[in-house]
């Protein structure tokens, strides 16, 4: 009888330190700011810096936002408080990623426009893969520090695009998944009777057209210009091209009923462009 106490006495022992470890498993999953500060720091700076981090991210509940960790108020607190460092002692080549569920081709312009805003002029695609559920597209760039996420979110916000999660593959390659469900060019709109002045530009002119029936494109005589119009849709697909081999002064335009947006360019090249183009928009829609 003692013996199958004893023995009953440690199974119940055994399977209660079970249970408590198991406990302490949950909780440390329960946490999700943790883990993700954790993500964009080493152990070492993590486990030096604890008590300071717990102050600094006190209150929990301010660094979510509807249910999930805003991981870019995490990153900036991060940042701040000196825990982590975006500059490089020299200029280095990084990888970003840039991950959504939208359309591809709508995405990599966006993205493309944000990131020449934000001064990423030069940077080599390297991949670009596409399954049911995600598209990713990644790059390569030098640069004297790794993108801020604050600055980075403050252009996507003007495209109506939102970061909902970070990821530091490590300190030469992050990671963003940004929502464009809501998405649409960061360009002008187009009014009727608005005259609008297009300035010298090397690169295309993009504008939203979706409010007005015709437009009228004059050049300036120091222009040798040859239209390229392209029209697109509102997610970017391709709706219509116009290409004229000769030099234009003046051409008027009737936009098509499904485009949104429309490129204004030269058929070889706008360096044709030396002056400006003037817009006059007309009829209403």
């Amino acid at each position: 009888m003692v013996k199958f106490l004893l023995s009953l006495l440690l199974l119940s022992s055994f399977a209660l330190a079970q249970d408590e470890a198991a406990l302490g498993e949950v909780s440390v999953q329960e946490d999700p700011l943790t883990t993700k500060i954790k993500s964009f720091l080493n152990e070492k700076t993590y486990e030096n810096n604890k008590g300071f981090i717990n102050v600094i991210f006190d209150p929990k509940s301010a660094f979510y936002e509807n249910d999930r960790v805003d991981a870019v108020k995490v990153v900036q607190t991060l940042k701040e408080n000196g825990l982590l460092k975006l500059f490089f002692k020299k200029p280095q080549e990084f990888r970003l990623n840039f991950k959504t569920s939208g359309s591809p081709i709508f995405f990599v312009k966006i993205m493309s426009d944000t990131l020449r805003s934000i001064g990423y002029y030069r940077y080599v695609t390297t991949a670009s893969t596409l399954d049911s559920s995600e598209f990713t597209w990644s790059i390569n760039l030098t640069s004297e520090y790794a993108t801020d996420p604050l600055v980075l979110q403050k252009q996507l916000q003007k495209s109506a695009c939102d970061i909902i999660d970070i990821e530091r593959n490590n300190s030469k390659e992050w990671s963003y998944i940004i929502d464009i469900s809501n998405a649409k060019l960061n360009v002008r709109t187009l009014e009727d009777g608005e005259k609008v002045t297009l300035k010298r530009s090397l690169y295309a002119h993009w504008l939203n057209v979706s409010k007005i029936r015709r437009l009228k494109i004059q050049s300036t005589r120091r222009n040798r210009w040859y239209p390229y119009i392209a029209y697109y849709d509102s997610s970017l697909h391709l709706v219509k091209i116009i290409k004229r081999e000769k030099i234009y002064r003046e051409i008027l335009l009737n936009i098509p009923k499904n485009a949104t947006y429309i490129k204004i360019s030269d058929l070889y090249t706008l360096k044709n462009v030396r002056d400006a183009l003037v817009l006059l928009p007309q009829g209403a829609r």
